[in-house]
């Protein structure tokens, strides 16, 4: 089969290697329909993290060919969608809504490819009703489902979004964009997004936001105090990793408000105390990804949410390293490799 392997910083090639088979008895091997790229794969494509012949992906939707012995949730031929963090389900972290931290995850072969195998299937893989859809877009945004749309509603949550709330979200990539759709969704009165590019700031209107501020750190933060009363927002979405990001988020926060963050730190720290005197809630992580694929699958299929439209190109496998140049140099939110 083919697979996207990262040999080194800006070396990305598909490579051919052997179809996975089950290794453990609560496996389950999938036939993927459908691959992308996640603006977390450009930190190491850019250098910022360590990488040597790496099997590239951690989005996935996919049918089920194969099984091991002690998994009874699933059947040959179930269209699933599945997290970027594997849990078993019936950890006490797992219980508790944590499934991003469970104490026995297992692990997967790339999903930048044409098969892939899955630990812990039981707990990890969410079977679609009505199995595989024809539409190409509901693929997409099933696939969407399985990283940044769970990731930005976790986002969300953290934040408190709900009736009555202002909720402003730092960042316009594929997960920020996703945090605004799950900020309206889940009933904030006014979403606040951050964008520069009219593309992105296009798409984040589409999904809900009612005010867009090109500013940046302080200045974009003193924007939302200036709209809410000079009190900052009652929640922020942090969905980049950065130091500005981080301070941003936490500058455009009122007292006592909420910060979710999911962007992956990259060299961020907190001043203790200017931490102190925020007085916000910082929350955030890994998004559980899993807990909230039962709903998010529900809303799709009710068309209360176009998740995929954060994909802005589809490219054939074969053309991965286009994608990633692409996405490196901001001409696309996210890239679908069609498998």
């Amino acid at each position: 089969m083919r697979a996207v392997l990262m040999r080194a910083p800006r070396d990305v090639v598909v490579d051919e290697i052997d179809v996975p088979r089950v290794v453990k008895p609560t496996d389950a091997v999938l036939k993927l329909e459908a691959a992308c790229i996640c603006g977390s794969d450009l930190w190491p494509y850019r250098g910022l993290q360590p990488v040597e012949n790496q099997y590239m992906g951690h989005e996935y939707v996919g049918t089920v060919v194969e099984l091991g012995d002690e998994v009874s949730t699933l059947t040959v031929g179930d269209f699933v969608i599945g997290s970027f963090m594997l849990s078993d389900g019936t950890c006490e972290i797992c219980q508790a809504g944590y499934t991003s931290r469970c104490v026995n995850a297992g692990s997967y072969t790339g999903s930048q490819a044409e098969y892939m195998r899955v630990e812990q299937a039981d707990g990890s893989l969410v079977v679609v009703p009505g199995g595989k859809p024809e539409d190409p877009q509901k693929i997409a945004d099933y696939l969407a489902a399985s990283d940044v749309l769970g990731t930005g509603w976790f986002a969300a949550v953290a934040a408190q979004a709900g009736p009555g709330k202002t909720i402003a979200v730092v960042g316009d990539g594929a997960v920020g964009l996703s945090a605004v759709l799950a900020a309206k969704a889940l009933g904030a009165e006014r979403v606040i997004a951050f964008s520069r590019h009219e593309d992105r700031a296009a798409l984040a209107r589409e999904f809900g936001a009612d005010v867009v501020i090109a500013e940046r750190g302080a200045e974009g933060a003193a924007k939302v105090r200036e709209l809410t009363g000079g009190y900052g927002a009652h929640g922020v979405c942090e969905a980049v990793g950065t130091q500005e990001s981080m301070d941003q988020a936490i500058a455009s926060c009122r007292p006592g408000g909420y910060v979710g963050f999911v962007g992956v730190s990259h060299d961020q720290t907190i001043d203790g105390l200017g931490l102190f005197m925020a007085e916000v809630h910082l929350h955030g992580g890994p998004a559980p990804v899993r807990a909230y694929l039962p709903d998010l699958i529900r809303r799709i299929q009710a068309d209360e949410i176009h998740p995929g439209k954060v994909f802005t190109s589809r490219i054939p496998l074969a053309d991965a390293a286009e994608g990633y140049k692409a996405m490196d140099e901001r001409r696309e939110i996210k890239v679908l490799l069609e498998v």
